[in-house]
């Protein structure tokens, strides 16, 4: 029993003894392949990165600092501004990835369209002028009866529209009567009366009528010489008229006209034979169509406008006169033919000069560079390029005000400082009825 005790003992002590000489062989092994520099060297290379790392507002990239904090002007924490991008032009605006999402800045390709400007007019219904009759009395007389009594009137051709008592026509009709039993050996006084009669618009007819039954008519029929609608009665029963006078209005509406106000600034766009599609006011939901056959060649003097003229047919009757209309022309423009073409939210104007934000190529950060474009017709929600612009660049179109800001914070060429150079603060301004501090030393 003692010797297997002492055994136990015996192994119990060889395996300490192999124990410490491991963890002095690891403790040894760690000493000699440790290297305290390298740790040194990385903590100094972040020390060094976080050092000259600049730190910038997403919302306001003008603001610079050497270290993390929050905006001096709306308080949002800074952010890293990345510096490794290479050949940056200095007049070039530089913003952050988070600064053009937050600015809504979107891009585009500059592309060649077909150019079709939409020109957009007002007018209202007016009757043809050449359709508008008047009804006139052939002789003189007193309005006996009217059957058309009231404005709007539907009348035909050949309707009745009034009884006239005529004492020069009752003369005339005796002395036919007194004519025609003489024809025979008078025939020329025959042939004068009937001439006279004829003259007051008789017809062959009403003449042998006359001459048949051998006694006076006293009351003679005004009928319409066309079809359509009485716009105006002019005479009530009783009335005295003259050869002449004018009875009734009437207007043929089957045809109607649409009178559209074109500006001085559209007038080289509009030609005769385009095509206009209109609407209008009172028939909501329902697109007319007809062709331009007359431009007015001269402009109002007070208006500044020029006529122009659409043709419809109108034999349903729901178009009415004066009804107001809405109409539009695609304008097809040849001579600017494969241009380029931009969207109208691209451009600033000054009012002597067209820019836009072009961004440089060779990165896939947002940086934008001011350039003067010249400008063509405006085509509704877009410009012709005239040059200063090549196909295939990548302008701002969308968020354009938000660059400009950037670069006039960043004293960079802007719209309204073309030159660059810092913001004029309100510092050393005098305001209207103000004297300047300096000027009373």
């Amino acid at each position: 029993m003692k010797i297997i005790q002492n055994s136990k003992k015996f192994l119990l002590n060889k395996y300490f003894q192999f124990g410490l000489v491991a963890i002095g062989g690891l403790f040894i092994g760690w000493i000699f392949f440790h290297s305290p520099g390298k740790e040194k060297e990385k903590q100094a290379q972040v020390t060094l990165e976080s050092k000259t790392t600049i730190w910038t507002c997403a919302m306001h990239p003008q603001i610079r600092k050497p270290g993390p904090g929050k905006c001096p002007i709306c308080g949002m924490d800074l952010i890293p501004l990345n510096q490794n991008i290479a050949n940056i032009d200095p007049n070039a605006i530089h913003l952050t990835k988070e600064a053009a999402e937050l600015a809504n800045v979107l891009t585009s390709i500059v592309t060649r369209q077909k150019p079709v400007k939409e020109v957009r007019l007002y007018g209202k219904v007016q009757a043809d002028e050449r359709l508008l009759q008047s009804q006139v009395a052939q002789y003189s007389g007193r309005i006996d009866k009217l059957l058309v009594n009231f404005t709007g009137e539907t009348v035909k051709k050949g309707q009745t529209l009034a009884l006239i008592y005529s004492p020069e026509l009752v003369t005339a009709q005796q002395e036919l009567l007194e004519a025609a039993k003489t024809k025979q050996s008078q025939p020329g006084i025959y042939e004068a009366s009937k001439e006279k009669l004829q003259l007051w618009k008789l017809t062959e007819s009403q003449i042998s009528a006359i001459e048949n039954s051998g006694s006076v008519q006293t009351k003679f029929e005004v009928t319409s010489t066309t079809s359509g609608i009485v716009t105006a009665r002019r005479v009530n029963n009783g009335d005295y008229v003259y050869q002449g006078s004018v009875l009734f209005d009437i207007a043929d509406l089957s045809t109607l006209w649409v009178m559209f106000d074109a500006y001085e600034s559209d007038l080289p766009f509009l030609y005769t034979g385009d095509k206009l599609v209109f609407t209008v006011q009172a028939m909501p939901g329902e697109t007319y169509s007809g062709k331009i056959i007359f431009i007015d060649p001269v402009v109002d003097p007070s208006t500044r406008v020029s006529k122009v003229r659409v043709e419809i047919n109108n034999h349903s009757g729901k178009i009415k006169p004066e009804m107001f209309a809405t109409g539009i022309v695609q304008a097809n423009l040849s001579e600017f033919k494969d241009k380029l073409v931009i969207p109208r939210s691209a451009v600033l104007w000054t009012g002597k000069r067209s820019i836009v934000y072009v961004k440089q190529t060779g990165t896939d950060e947002p940086i934008f560079k001011i350039r003067e474009i010249g400008l063509g017709p405006m085509l509704g929600s877009s410009y012709i390029v005239a040059d200063g612009l090549k196909e295939g660049e990548e302008i701002v179109t969308q968020g354009t005000f938000s660059v400009d800001a950037a670069a006039q914070l960043e004293g960079k060429p802007s719209m309204m400082n073309p030159s660059g150079g810092a913001v004029p603060s309100m510092t050393g301004m005098v305001m209207p009825g103000k004297s300047n501090p300096k000027d009373k030393k």
